[in-house]
């Protein structure tokens, strides 16, 4: 049995939407959260929220970003650089964040950031953390899973040191991004922003009930572990993509990928199969985003982990 783990009870969270301009579930979550706080006061939640629409100029313009994908600009490294004239939008402003929010990896920093994004990928509600030790990351996830039946609730880990890390969550001492799809860019979906309504609400729900001093118990969490990334079939002199996801895989996130099953289908018509010896699980796959990344999907091993059971310090 593992030991009860304690920590300080939490005391400021921020919910952030629009950290990619066109995934419209958090562009209007924010408002709508700014909305009820107008409408009911700050009381209707259980600790203090800042509400922040993460890159203005790119919701503005509904893109994903102006220069630079934003949610890659928040390692250490970036957010000490020295600013200059020709400083991208999104590294300026991965630095006003970081002063709002942060500084990352100081006792300054919120206790909790809840960023919001879209996938074209159909992939549910998607909880997404760095580390298999974040165990009040790991418990929410654990919560969500129990008390939303809507979609699918899913726990996606990258394993990255938190000085690598470069998403917006990361500024935080506990950050969580939900990850909601399939939905199209530039486009709001009624159920996908339900979805994502009910995962923050969760969370607060969540935060209420640790802050209440009660015991949380642990228990065994299924996640999804980031193994790698696989491109396109490409063109070996233009480099551009020769086949597209094969329709016995698309839509099918986090199904086991194994030996012969098929992966891409050529614009000649010929089947690109799996050859890896050990299966996997796809996870973003066709995500409209990572083309310009060179990434089909993204292949994971699912574990188990134990999480030990939490509890709030008594103040």
């Amino acid at each position: 049995m593992m030991e009860l783990i304690t920590f300080p009870a939490l005391r400021r969270m921020a919910v952030c939407g629009g950290t990619h301009g066109n995934e419209m579930s958090g562009v209007y979550l924010v408002p709508e959260l700014e909305r009820q706080r107008k409408e009911k006061g700050d009381g209707i939640w259980p600790i203090p929220l800042t509400t922040v629409l993460s890159n203005p100029q790119a919701i503005k313009q509904c893109k994903r970003y102006v220069d630079k994908d934003l949610n890659r600009c928040f390692t250490s490294a970036i957010l000490s650089s020295p600013i200059t004239d020709s400083t991208p939008y999104e590294v300026r402003r991965a630095q006003e964040l970081n002063s709002l929010l942060g500084p990352k990896q100081t006792s300054d920093a919120v206790d909790m950031i809840c960023d919001l994004h879209n996938t074209t990928a159909n992939m549910g509600l998607t909880v997404i953390c760095y580390s298999h030790t974040s165990w009040i990351c790991l418990h929410i996830f654990k919560y969500l899973q129990a008390k939303i039946t809507t979609v699918p609730v899913r726990l996606f880990l990258l394993n990255i040191p938190i000085c690598d890390a470069y998403s917006l969550e990361s500024v935080s001492k506990f950050g969580i991004s939900l990850e909601v799809g399939p939905q199209p860019q530039g486009v709001v979906r009624a159920d996908i922003f339900n979805a994502m309504k009910e995962g923050v609400n969760g969370i607060l729900d969540w935060v209420k009930n640790f802050n209440s001093g009660e015991v949380i118990e642990g228990g065994d969490v299924e996640a999804f572990m980031f193994e790698k990334s696989v491109d396109y079939p490409r063109d070996p002199e233009t480099k551009t993509p020769i086949a597209a996801i094969h329709p016995q895989l698309q839509d099918r996130d986090f199904c086991l990928l194994k030996r012969g099953d098929p992966m891409f289908l050529t614009f000649s018509g010929e089947t690109v199969r799996y050859e890896e010896e050990e299966a996997l699980h796809p996870v973003f796959i066709n995500e409209a985003a990572y083309y310009e990344k060179g990434i089909a999907f993204h292949l994971a091993k699912r574990q188990n982990c134990t999480i030990p059971s939490i509890q709030a310090k008594k103040v």
